[in-house]
């Protein structure tokens, strides 16, 4: 498997001071998804969770909604990304192919969220889906659990500190996004980081799948940087009640969370955050 961090030589100036050293830099490297052997898309990625980013993309793309459709992810040994199936072979990477097989009976869709086939670590899988596509498709209702969520924000300006705590490879590279699952008491579940935010909430929702986690009812998905549409509807289509991100929405990621009953908050920093759409769940008081 490909190394998540890198070492390159840089040149270091400090207040005049002039030397070379060794720096750690997180690793990107492409991905391509395969589905039943056929190609679907290829993504920059930081190396690991290879699996679950799969099995989260494809969750986000209406294939997958639950562990009984998975019937196993593979790597490809030898493929090359963006070789043909039927000749590919004989390449020197063999980690950066993955192949997702559904169960026996499950039908092979169509993919509806029309996508880019090349994703870039910054964007994603960028511009031609539609709140229509999502609605239509998501497998999973939003859901808040047993009982109707309601958070506190002291409990929402909390989490962004326990995110950053729980990166570890963040903190040796300074170059890495990170989602992070918590339940509504501010549990932490689960943490994943990649040069691409939307791959580190794949990975998230991807492992959920793995361990037949899905729906993710009564949750809260935190995101470092921005919330986009694109992450709006990862957050819808696994069934996920609540979305933060340290930085600003999108307006249509806040048109899809009013459609669809997501809670959105935005420009989580400190004790200060704005509430954009789903606000029954935040306290107000």
């Amino acid at each position: 498997m490909g190394r998540v961090t890198a070492r390159r030589r840089v040149i270091r100036i400090r207040d005049g001071a002039v030397g070379a050293r060794p720096d750690t830099l997180v690793a990107e490297e492409p991905m391509e998804i395969r589905l039943n052997g056929k190609p679907l898309a290829i993504t920059m990625r930081t190396p690991g969770d290879d699996f679950a980013l799969a099995a989260g993309f494809l969750v986000s793309e209406g294939v997958l909604g639950g562990a009984e459709e998975l019937a196993n992810i593979v790597y490809c040994a030898g493929a090359t990304v963006g070789a043909p199936p039927a000749v590919a072979g004989g390449g020197s990477n063999t980690y950066n192919v993955v192949d997702v097989r559904l169960a026996p009976g499950v039908p092979l869709p169509d993919i509806a969220l029309e996508r880019n086939v090349y994703t870039t670590s910054s964007c994603g899988l960028c511009g031609k889906a539609s709140l229509d596509a999502v609605r239509t498709t998501a497998r999973h209702a939003i859901s808040d659990g047993p009982s109707p969520m309601r958070l506190e924000p002291a409990l929402l300006a909390a989490l962004p500190d326990r995110l950053r705590a729980a990166q570890q490879v963040f903190e040796r590279t300074g170059g890495l996004h990170g989602a992070a699952l918590f339940s509504a008491e501010g549990e932490l579940l689960d943490v994943r980081e990649d040069v691409g935010r939307h791959n580190a909430v794949d990975k998230i929702v991807g492992r959920a799948l793995q361990q037949g986690l899905l729906p993710l009812s009564g949750t809260v998905l935190l995101v470092s940087g921005r919330a986009s549409f694109e992450l709006a509807q990862k957050a819808v289509m696994a069934g996920i009640p609540v979305l933060a991100a340290v930085s600003a929405p999108s307006s249509l990621a806040v048109d899809l969370a009013a459609e669809t009953g997501l809670t959105l908050v935005g420009f989580l920093r400190g004790s200060s955050m704005n509430v954009y759409a789903g606000e029954q769940r935040v306290v107000l008081d």
